[in-house]
């Protein structure tokens, strides 16, 4: 049987995977990720079974997020789960801890092809920036909530290959865009929210309630989908209030909400 070559790309390295014994990944793995205490010593497994390649989550906590690289196709990786590697190149994202790591799967010959459809008729790409919304399937996101996204993503959109990055906390991550902490939370709640609501796994601990790890599958989708990309990091370094009048508004309500609190503490005093 004739095998499409499968290679797997990590900090600049390449591996390539023989269907005879596949590829493990994690902390002591075939590909060594990380000394991470937090990181399965086998997380992930790339091998050649049924005739198709597959990449499985052997873990028992962690998950990954698998997506191709224009960010049509995206696939939420849970223990014991796998998919076949069915396009050209993925990319595999996963947080152990406080670190996100990633790294790409290049599969020379897929057993499938992506197939794009035409923008809808009547779609019009000016209108829908003069809105002031960044539109991903069902999603439209505000110009402060867009900036939250892109302050956490910034680390990883700033590297130019596959490797490992830490998340911004969101102290820095408020800092960098001049919002007070309790600014950003909200609107952090805001963002998670509305993309649970629209079927983002992961966003959720429970029944009305957030996941303790929301920053990095948040991180995790909006890399995988292209909710932000490289050319949005312009976003952070234009004047405070040029992003939209969402801006303008929120930073006016936090300022009469902070000044009623240092009323209220100065009275106790």
């Amino acid at each position: 049987m004739i095998h499409s070559k499968v290679t797997v790309v990590f900090c600049g390295e390449e591996y390539s995977v023989s269907p005879d014994t596949g590829l493990t990944i994690g902390r002591t793995g075939d590909v060594e990720v990380d000394d991470n205490p937090y990181l399965h010593r086998t997380f992930l497994v790339v091998s050649f079974e049924n005739g198709f390649w597959w990449i499985s989550n052997t873990g028992s906590t962690l998950t990954a997020t698998v997506a191709d690289e224009q960010g049509l196709f995206q696939a939420w990786l849970n223990p014991g789960a796998k998919i076949p590697l069915a396009m050209k190149k993925l990319i595999v994202w996963f947080t152990a801890g406080p670190t996100t790591y990633d790294f790409e799967i290049h599969v020379a010959s897929p057993a499938f092809r992506s197939v794009t459809a035409d923008p809808a008729a009547g779609f019009d790409d000016e209108a829908d920036d003069e809105v002031g919304a960044a539109t991903v399937g069902r999603v439209s996101l505000t110009p402060d909530q867009k900036l939250l996204v892109v302050a956490l993503c910034e680390p990883f959109l700033l590297r130019r290959e596959a490797g490992t990055s830490q998340i911004p906390s969101s102290a820095a991550a408020a800092d960098r865009l001049g919002w007070t902490l309790t600014r950003f939370n909200r609107k952090l709640d805001n963002v998670c929210h509305k993309l649970a609501d629209a079927g983002t796994r992961g966003l959720h601990g429970g029944v009305g309630k957030l996941a303790t790890n929301r920053k990095a599958r948040l991180v995790e989708h909006a890399l995988s989908t292209k909710l932000v990309t490289e050319g949005d990091l312009a976003l952070l370094d234009e004047p405070l209030g040029a992003q939209g009048a969402d801006t303008h508004t929120s930073t006016a309500d936090e300022k009469r909400v902070d000044g009623r609190k240092v009323v209220a503490e100065q009275g106790n005093a």
